[in-house]
């Protein structure tokens, strides 16, 4: 997540435009941009862990930290003080059960919305881990899983693209728009149980008829994939209100194609 704010930070900069950055894991530990607020000001993963009553190891400690900003949000109201205009990024932390069991990330979307901001969630996955049909449909489940939680507008992105192969970027284009009818033919030949073919046709079937979960990728070397990402934020929030936004079907367009020229740009090389 941080690289992701670092990289967006630096791009949004470059084309003139206002972002700040708010940290709201409470465990991380530097930064390379500026934050505007810093949840560790509040409260710190290490401080939980090494009280004696608490007697919390990591995970524990960082649920500890997460609800009790949820009891504390005024200290997030006073440091965003009349902030207008703004891009302003929310560094979260990547425990998945933040946003898919506990109502903690959720109950900090309906804080931000009450105080009139738009919220959109940017779900990052290791493009990686998503090389395999099976990665791939357990990332499906937990980003599909986040959105029906928190019920915000969602982004999902491949992220370190730019660390995979020509073959493997090639390879994982499929992943981008799946097809899950030949995901769950790529599955079960592989699986010998007829109880867990049958399993993996139903959670394909899932994911194919809710039909809402896409994927960019995210090239943080490549300036073109990163104005896609922040393209889509930016439609889905509707930033800048006195801008001119294209109608859906128009973006839908231009999305396909900018992310066909992305992939074929990559193949050129």
């Amino acid at each position: 997540q941080s690289t992701y704010c670092s990289t967006m930070v630096q791009h949004c900069e470059a084309l003139g435009r206002a972002v700040q950055v708010v940290n709201l894991d409470p465990a991380a530990e530097h930064f390379s941009y500026p934050v505007m607020a810093d949840i560790r000001e509040l409260i710190e993963v290490d401080d939980v862990m090494e009280d004696e009553s608490l007697r919390f190891g990591p995970n524990g400690g960082l649920v500890f930290c997460m609800e009790y900003f949820a009891n504390n949000f005024n200290w997030l109201e006073e440091s965003l003080g009349h902030v207008e205009d703004d891009y302003i990024l929310f560094d979260c932390p990547g425990q998945i059960e933040l946003y898919t069991h506990l109502p903690v990330m959720k109950q900090l979307v309906e804080q931000l919305q009450q105080w009139e901001f738009r919220v959109c969630g940017v779900f990052l996955v290791d493009s990686q881990f998503m090389v395999e049909s099976f990665k791939f449909i357990s990332g499906i489940l937990a980003a599909l899983s986040a959105m029906i939680s928190l019920e915000i507008p969602q982004i999902n992105i491949m992220t370190k693209m730019d660390l995979l192969s020509k073959k493997a970027k090639k390879e994982i284009e499929k992943y981008l728009d799946p097809d899950m009818y030949s995901m769950i033919e790529d599955s079960t030949n592989i699986l010998k149980s007829k109880r867990f073919k049958k399993l993996t046709k139903s959670i394909c079937g899932l994911i194919d008829d809710y039909g809402m979960v896409r994927f960019l990728p995210f090239d943080r070397s490549d300036e073109e994939s990163i104005n896609i990402v922040l393209q889509h934020i930016d439609f889905t929030i509707q930033y800048g209100e006195d801008l001119e936004f294209k109608e859906p079907k128009e973006y839908e367009e231009d999305k396909s194609a900018l992310v066909d020229e992305y992939f074929q740009d990559r193949v050129d090389e």
